[in-house]
């Protein structure tokens, strides 16, 4: 018997640890090379752990919810027992497993159990002194809820729960009072809600604006959208430039490419930005554009339209939202001029792209002042005040827009 001991893999930068979330197969189950076997989650991305070869899933060593390190085995496969099976034509049937136990005492104890607590209770509210509406009553009966019960809870809180609690799409939960829902956290909001409260009471923020005319760039992408879709296979949106300025302002600043370790400072030497992406289920991830300083537009717009197709897609590996040094959120997707994000930790800074407007502005010639129409935006960035002055978060800023509004027309693809 050869058995193959599986090992969590390593899954990027900084996860030392994941989530065993949901078994795919069971033991006595035959797995194929590659083919998924559990689902696990990190703190930073969902994701599936392959078979690393042929065989029976002769055991698994964790449960559903357990936590388990990088480098730990978790499961162990059968590797000769599909070939030695199938030479003598004999069936493979693995021994009763204790999930087939527990299913079977589910079947045939807590199911007929459960069952016995849906028989409605008949209740003669007419001897009750406090009123209930015909809804609340009639859900009532058909929960099991006597009179007692129903009297002891409004009295302690109004606000009943009467459904399961919700599963992660985040469906409502109805309440007898007919007024209020409560939603449950999914595990991803949950981790969203963490990293947030722990950037704000970790770093002092502080958030410098800067307005910027954008007009060149916008000219210039609308000219050249489709020439690119056509040469590259790809669409230009205006995020690829505004990552390849604010790479060059981070070259330009680097002490804005940093964290904080303690009492040190730790400059970056590569230039690795993460840009949040809103996924469908309303949550936020981060997939991050590794050295980005070195990537030209094109690259750039590869990268960022693989990223945000995959993350939508829920197909980024822990590797694409890990080692990021700055951060990025296009607020203006959403239609807003500006914000202030919160830093992303362990980062120093966060740049907020707002929506772009066109407004009269003031046009400095050599034959005097003009009053133009010109596409304007603000760009908001949050910085870390313990090692961000407001002179360097501010140039910083200001660079980026100079990036910006300099932006050659005429340039090439």
């Amino acid at each position: 018997m050869a058995e193959f001991k599986v090992e969590l893999p390593k899954m990027g930068e900084s996860v030392a640890e994941a989530t065993i979330t949901t078994w795919l197969k069971s033991v006595g189950d035959t797995i194929e090379e590659d083919e998924p076997i559990v689902e696990i989650a990190t703190d930073k991305v969902d994701s599936e752990v392959p078979a690393p070869c042929s065989g029976i899933l002769k055991e698994v060593l964790f449960n559903e919810g357990d936590v388990v390190a990088v480098g730990s085995i978790f499961a162990v496969i059968d590797s000769e027992v599909i070939s030695e099976k199938t030479s003598n034509n004999i069936p493979y049937e693995p021994t009763i497993s204790k999930e087939d136990i527990e299913e079977k005492v589910k079947q045939e104890i807590l199911e007929p159990l459960t069952n016995l607590s849906k028989i409605e209770i008949k209740n003669d509210f007419k001897n009750s002194t406090k009123f209930y509406s015909p809804l609340v009553k009639s859900i009532a009966s058909k929960e099991g809820i006597s009179i007692e019960e129903l009297e002891i809870t409004k009295t302690i809180d109004p606000i009943v729960k009467i459904n399961k609690p919700i599963n992660s799409t985040q469906k409502p939960v109805k309440t007898i009072s007919g007024q209020d829902e409560i939603i449950q956290m999914d595990r991803m909001r949950k981790l969203i809600a963490d990293h947030m409260v722990n950037s704000v009471n970790t770093a002092p923020h502080v958030t410098s604006f800067v307005e910027a005319d954008v007009t060149n760039m916008v000219l210039w992408r609308n000219k050249t959208k489709k020439e690119f879709l056509e040469k590259e296979g790809e669409r230009l949106t205006f995020t690829p430039i505004f990552i390849e300025a604010i790479a060059k302002a981070l070259r330009d600043y680097p002490l804005v490419n940093s964290s904080i370790d303690g009492d040190n400072i730790i400059i970056k030497s590569n230039i690795n930005i993460g840009m949040a992406t809103a996924l469908p289920s309303g949550n936020l991830i981060v997939p991050v554009i590794k050295n980005a300083d070195q990537l030209n537009l094109v690259g750039l717009a590869k990268t960022v339209n693989d990223l945000a197709n995959r993350a939508k897609l829920s197909q980024l590996k822990p590797d694409d939202i890990s080692g990021g040094t700055y951060t990025v959120s296009n607020v203006g997707t959403f239609g807003n001029v500006m914000g202030t994000p919160i830093i992303n930790q362990p980062q120093s800074g966060i740049l907020a792209l707002g929506a772009i407007k066109k407004k009269p502005a003031v046009i400095e010639s050599e034959s005097g002042d003009l009053i133009g129409i010109r596409h304007m935006m603000f760009l908001s960035h949050s910085y870390d005040h313990r090692n961000i002055d407001g002179a360097l978060g501010g140039q910083f800023v200001r660079k980026v827009a100079d990036y910006l509004e300099n932006f050659d027309i005429n340039r090439d693809l």
